[in-house]
């Protein structure tokens, strides 16, 4: 035991002070936090003002198109060519010109000129504004009240809620794109830690050092200390980064969400009103947050994911997946010269992964199908679709199988490593095949 324990303490020190460990340790964080700050950033709709010229020569804009808190319109009859040659030097950043023709089809016609670019959250409210009144033109046209149809449209919000085993509710962030990232982690994580346990047998070997440490410590025990060893490397990295990422996360809420979840708890607080006094309410009084919905439902989809479960279940399956690919690793390791005559045994130990990081893509569309379920019970994908489905909400049984089975499964392939490692470690200047490693596994 004691030799294996200094092999362990010889991988962890080799590796924990590598320029390349602490710059992935820091890295990794700051990207997480990166991405997440992305998706609220881009759910958020765009907030440059803009001072808007309009040149309507339908003459049916007038009146009937209006700006909001950040867009404000100015008509005016003057030729289109003067507006657009003098706009900028009036404080104007954009100059809409709306076609003559625009109610007969002339739509494509209609032109917004501008120095720099308006954003697409503009663009897209000046163009559903104006497809609006349009419409409510034609129908006036064909004697139909607008308010007739305007009144049938309800938009329907559904909120999710998962009905537990004992017949309790319980809201689910059915965050699938997080759940899919943190799959796409794992299978990153599991084939980096199993290659470096792979190189660093077979650099062990080609420079023969080998020779040297087994005959102080039997193969079995060199490769054991070598697996644990860089498995606890890993558990200290992701705890450390973890901690970074909630820090991170911590302040970037702090500093810059603040506003929108002051906002976020207004909204909720009077949604609570609103199913509580129903029509009664005065809903006049109540205050619009029409263009912060999007980013609402990030903040609350988010909020709901519970960041223990995840980082105590990716640490699991971390240890579980890493131990059973990095066996295989070592496996091969022992087996090969040279890092071209492993691409043999390299690739099908890759497909599995493969298959496991294509099935993590499903949860986001079906995280409850019968490909997804037994994707995360197989030991061969499990850590992998597991991770992608622990935001959807997975029942705890289906957690303790699916581990029971990967540690299991790595107790076994372990075994089978170990009887392969034994005899290819040692074994120089001879090309390996599928059908030696056969071989090799039925030596006494």
């Amino acid at each position: 035991m004691n030799k294996i324990l200094l092999i362990i303490g010889r991988e962890i020190k080799s590796k924990l002070y590598n320029r390349t460990f602490i710059i992935m340790t820091l890295l990794a964080p700051l990207l997480i936090t990166g991405f997440m700050a992305f998706l609220i950033t881009i759910s958020q709709s765009e907030k440059k003002d803009q001072k808007v010229l309009v040149i309507d020569e339908s003459q049916l804009f007038k009146g009937n198109l209006a700006g909001n808190d950040y867009i404000s319109l100015s008509f005016s009859d003057e030729p289109l060519d003067a507006a657009v040659n003098t706009f900028s030097d009036r404080e104007f950043t954009c100059v809409l010109w709306i076609a003559p023709n625009i109610v007969e089809g002339g739509a494509g016609a209609s032109t917004l000129f501008y120095r720099k670019s308006p954003g697409y959250a503009f663009q897209t409210y000046i163009k559903s504004q104006m497809e609006k009144i349009i419409y409510e033109y034609n129908l006036k046209a064909n004697n139909i009240d607008p308010n007739v149809i305007h009144n049938s449209k309800m938009r329907v919000q559904l909120m999710l809620e998962k009905v537990n085993e004992k017949g309790g509710t319980e809201e689910q962030s059915n965050f699938g794109f997080f759940g899919f990232i943190t799959g796409a982690l794992m299978f990153m994580f599991i084939l980096m830690y199993g290659m470096m346990v792979f190189r660093s047998v077979m650099e062990e070997k080609t420079n023969r050092i080998v020779e040297v440490i087994v005959s102080s410590v039997k193969p079995f025990q060199l490769m054991l200390g070598k697996i644990i060893g860089v498995a606890v490397l890993g558990v200290i990295q992701f705890v450390m980064m973890g901690l970074i990422t909630l820090v991170l996360t911590t302040l970037l809420s702090t500093l810059f969400l603040k506003e929108v979840k002051t906002q976020l708890r207004a909204f909720e607080a009077q949604q609570e009103l609103v199913k509580k006094h129903g029509t009664n309410i005065n809903l006049q009084s109540l205050e619009k947050f029409d263009d912060k919905l999007k980013v609402f439902e990030v903040i609350q989809k988010i909020e709901k994911i519970d960041f223990a479960e995840v980082f105590i279940c990716f640490v699991l399956y971390f240890i579980g997946g890493y131990l059973f690919y990095s066996s295989i690793m070592a496996a091969i390791g022992s087996a090969v010269d040279s890092e071209s005559d492993s691409q043999q045994f390299i690739t099908p130990v890759m497909i599995p992964l493969m298959v496991g990081y294509f099935i993590s893509t499903k949860t986001m569309i079906d995280p409850d199908s019968s490909l997804v379920f037994w994707g995360s019970i197989i030991p061969f994908t499990s850590p992998i679709v597991m991770m992608s489905r622990i935001t959807s909400g997975v029942p705890l049984w289906e957690i303790m199988v699916s581990l029971s089975l990967l540690f299991a499964s790595f107790v076994l392939m372990t075994w089978l490593a170990g009887k392969i490692y034994r005899t290819g470690i040692l074994m120089y200047g001879k090309k390996t095949s599928w059908r030696e490693i056969g071989k090799w596994l039925f030596y006494k």
